[in-house]
């Protein structure tokens, strides 16, 4: 019987005192532009992470934990770019050698900062799934640590430290809306919520041109693509894991997606109304909010705003956009 890959309690208060050692909890601000009559909408800014994204929790948290466990020389990573610079991120602070495999074509604000950081980057395949092959056949051959966000066990402990911060900053939060990619964020992040207040719903966002989880959920068993061509790239997974897709059953409410009109037109709304500088993944929710809040959304929302690493191309694209 294949198990869920929900973290344990233990592991996110573990992975909350070993972080809060790094970093301030990330600001939880109003959006009066996106709230209701009813629903008082609250963004949490992620983006004002170290490496301009959320990934950095579980990048360090998952690193430091293997070190306990055996001595590491080089960490390996397979990313679209946010996790790439979030394991080079704490492999730096680790004093561990970092290579970072992308998909041919990456972000290159997000290659920038993975450079600035000091790791090497290789560029292998179409999309993350054919940059994964390659980071783990590196692995595989060299003996380096293959730090992959969609499978270890420790990344969702660290992201669920999202939760427990947002809790304790608004703990009458009745829903929380999160960016679907590789499920580590939601799967920590929904853990953790329910532990610590069982009635909040959990709504999970994903591009419809990168349906796979969506599709996974709704049926129960995965469901590859042929592609994931969308521009949220944090967003772009394909191949879902079995363990991964059981686990958002457990505890996800409900996922809705997004065309990459809305995620432009998000992230325009964020940058022009509340000031926010948002990536296409990490505008996804409030992308979904804005298509469709729906009267029976009340109370205290809480949109999380993963990461702010959004290329000049896709930043003028939803600026011309709006200005239209």
């Amino acid at each position: 019987m294949v198990k869920s890959s929900n973290p344990q309690w233990s592991s996110v208060q573990a992975a909350r005192q070993l972080l809060q050692r790094h970093f301030a909890p990330t600001r939880l601000v109003p959006a009066p532009s996106l709230s209701t009559d009813t629903a008082h909408v609250y963004l949490k800014l992620e983006s004002e992470m170290p490496t301009g994204s959320f990934k950095v929790r579980g990048a360090l948290y998952a690193l430091e934990t293997e070190l306990k466990r055996r001595p590491i020389a080089e960490a390996v990573a397979s990313s679209t770019g946010n996790h790439g610079a979030a394991v080079s991120y704490a492999a730096k602070i680790l004093g561990i050698a970092a290579k970072i495999f992308l998909p041919v074509g990456a972000n290159s604000t997000k290659q920038a900062r993975i450079l600035e950081l000091g790791a090497g980057i290789v560029e292998h395949g179409k999309d993350i799934s054919d940059a994964a092959e390659a980071a783990l056949e590196y692995s595989r051959r060299t003996g380096a640590f293959f730090l992959n966000d969609a499978n270890n066990s420790d990344v969702p402990a660290g992201t669920a430290t999202i939760a427990t911060e947002i809790l304790q900053q608004l703990p009458e939060a009745a829903a929380i809306w999160v960016p679907i990619g590789d499920t580590a964020l939601i799967r920590g992040v929904a853990c953790a919520a329910r532990h610590l207040r069982q009635e909040v719903r959990i709504v999970g966002v994903q591009a419809e041109r990168a349906p796979s989880y969506y599709l996974s959920w709704k049926r129960g068993v995965p469901v590859a693509t042929a592609t994931c061509d969308t521009i949220a790239d944090g967003l772009a997974t394909r191949t879902p894991i079995e363990e991964n897709v059981i686990a958002i059953r457990e505890l996800v409410d409900d996922i809705r997606l997004v065309n990459e009109a809305q995620i432009l037109n998000a992230i325009a709304h964020l940058l022009m109304e509340e000031h926010i500088v948002a990536e296409p993944a990490a505008a996804a929710t409030s992308a979904a909010w804005l298509a469709d809040s729906g009267s029976e959304n009340s109370g205290s929302i809480v949109l999380l705003v993963t990461g702010s690493n959004v290329a000049k191309s896709v930043l003028r694209q939803a600026v011309g956009a709006a200005g239209n």
